[in-house]
C-alpha cells in the first residue's frame, strides 16, 4: 500500500528524515518508533504532503505522490490525524466531524460515514453538541480519528494518539484501532512514543533515530529484541 525510499525532508538546514526507506503493506498495521526528535512526526507531515521532499519517493497503491499537494493526497484515500488532535475548538463535535467530509463529492454517504464514526466512538455521540475546546484528551483522539475516518481512507496515518493519555483509555484506543484495520481493512501507520502499546497491536515495527531507520522487523521480532528495547524503545 505504502512504499518509501530513501526519502529526506528538511526544516530549512536540519534534516528530519535522512535516507529513510520503509513499506506498510495493505491491510496492516505498522508502528513508527522512536524517541523524541527521531523524525517519527515529519514522516506522516511528508507522506501526507504537508512537508516537501527533498529527495526521495513515496509511492501509494502503486502511484508516485512525491510532492504531491496535501488536498490531493487526502482525495486519494491517505488521512492524517495529527498529533493533538487538531480539533477546532470553537465549532462543535458534530462540526468537527462533518468537516472531515467536506471535499467528498459523494454528499449521499456523508450521512452513513457520520452514523458510523458515532457506532465507533459512542462517547462522541453523547457529545455531538458541545464545542471541541471543552472535551476531555481522550474525546480529542476519538474526534480527531473519527474525523479522519470520515473521508473513507484507504489508509491511515495515526501521530502519537496515546499522547498524554491515561493507560486505560490507551488500550481503548489501541482496540479501536485494531477494530479498523480488521472490519475495515484499513491499513495504519502508527506513530508512537508508547512502544509497548504501539507493537501490542502491530504487525510491523521501525524505529527511527535522528531521521533514520535503525530497525525494521515483526513487531514481535522487535518486541523481542532486549537491546533494541533498552537504547530506543523504554521498555
Amino acid at each position: 500500500m505504502l512504499e518509501i525510499e530513501d526519502l529526506v525532508a528538511a526544516y530549512g538546514p536540519v534534516r528530519a528524515l535522512d535516507g529513510v526507506s520503509l513499506a506498510a503493506p495493505e491491510r496492516s498495521i505498522t508502528a513508527v518508533l522512536g524517541a523524541n526528535g527521531a523524525g517519527k512526526s515529519s514522516l506522516l507531515r511528508t507522506i501526507s504532503g504537508v512537508i516537501p521532499a527533498r529527495r526521495g519517493s513515496i509511492r501509494f497503491a502503486g502511484r508516485d505522490i512525491t510532492g504531491m499537494a496535501a488536498e490531493n493526497v487526502v482525495r486519494l484515500g491517505i488521512a492524517h490525524s495529527p498529533e493533538g488532535g487538531g480539533a477546532i475548538g470553537e465549532l462543535t463535535v458534530e462540526d468537527n466531524l462533518r468537516l472531515g467530509a467536506l471535499w467528498r463529492s459523494d454528499r449521499g454517504d456523508r450521512g452513513k460515514a457520520l452514523r458510523d464514526a458515532y457506532e465507533l466512538f459512542p462517547r462522541l455521540a453523547e457529545r455531538r453538541g458541545v464545542h471541541a475546546s471543552s472535551l476531555s484528551g481522550g474525546e480529542r483522539q476519538m474526534l480527531s480519528i473519527g474525523r479522519a475516518l470520515m473521508g473513507r481512507p484507504k489508509m491511515l496515518l495515526l501521530d502519537e494518539p496515546s499522547l498524554g493519555l491515561a493507560p486505560i483509555i490507551t488500550g481503548q484506543l489501541m482496540r479501536v484501532i485494531q477494530r479498523l484495520r480488521e472490519t475495515n481493512g484499513l491499513t495504519v501507520l502508527l506513530v508512537e512514543q508508547n512502544a509497548k502499546s504501539a507493537l501490542s497491536i502491530a504487525d510491523r515495527g521501525v524505529v527511527l533515530n535522528v531521521g533514520k531507520v535503525v530497525a525494521e522487523d515483526e513487531s514481535r521480532t522487535l518486541a523481542g529484541n532486549d537491546g533494541l528495547r533498552q537504547a530506543y524503545l523504554g521498555f
